[in-house]
């Protein structure tokens, strides 16, 4: 449940050359909270992921994580901060094992007995993973890709993990696998800020959540206040 506050985007104005996608955007993820970002297509949630893992600058605001300002920063300076990354479209590297998917997400790990260590708790968490080890992640189901996706980003040991769209495009079942592990991966003691299609599902998984719409925010809450809030689900979840 949530405690200290642990990544802060406060007042944060971002976009793309010219182009301005975020206004004054303000959000908190606690430590071992997770927290889900929704809104119609459009409304700049993933521009607030790529902002906070430094794939942008922002123009005006700060976010600042584990008590530090890493506004700015470069992205690698970023994960070594200890926030990981599950990028849009289950990203792998389709010729290379699921063994060699996840070393590359300890890239930072100099400690050679932490990586067997955290090797070995990826694998427990993703049974399925340990069983493809040495298997083409280029021939594994898009739940299987996802499920390398999320291991990697838990390589380098993060405190916290931010993910766009994890279910996209996933069967029912890999779908309800992956949920799971968001709860499994709080137990573990990492907080997790997720933008999700999937809203309805998200929202009942998580904490709390933040509505955007045209890039500023319309609405936060617990989850499940939000899922019972007639407007919010008639406009951005459905029903």
């Amino acid at each position: 449940m949530a405690g200290n506050a642990l990544l802060t985007v406060k007042g944060v104005t971002a976009g793309y050359g010219k182009v301005t996608v975020l206004q004054d955007v303000s959000l908190v993820l606690n430590e071992r909270e997770i927290v889900t970002i929704i809104g119609p297509n459009g409304a700049g949630k993933s521009t607030v992921l790529k902002t906070v893992m430094g794939f942008l600058t922002p123009q005006e605001g700060r976010i600042h994580f584990s008590g530090s300002e890493i506004t700015g920063l470069e992205p690698h300076k970023i994960v070594a901060r200890g926030i990981g990354y599950v990028p849009q479209g289950r990203v792998t590297f389709p010729q290379m094992s699921v063994h060699e998917n996840l070393q590359m997400g300890g890239f930072l790990q100099r400690d050679a007995g932490k990586l067997i260590a955290t090797f070995e708790r990826v694998y427990h968490l993703f049974p399925r993973l340990a069983e493809r080890r040495t298997q083409l992640c280029g021939t594994l189901s898009g739940g299987e890709q996802q499920m390398v996706a999320l291991g990697r980003a838990m390589m380098n040991e993060p405190k916290c993990v931010v993910m766009d769209e994890p279910s996209l495009g996933l069967s029912p079942k890999f779908v309800d696998l992956v949920f799971a592990k968001f709860q499994a991966m709080r137990d573990l003691g990492m907080a997790l800020l997720i933008v999700e299609q999937n809203a309805a599902r998200a929202l009942a998984a998580s904490d709390r959540g933040y509505v955007l719409e045209l890039g500023r925010n319309r609405a936060h809450g617990r989850g499940t206040e939000l899922l019972e809030n007639q407007e919010i689900k008639m406009l951005f979840i459905g029903g």
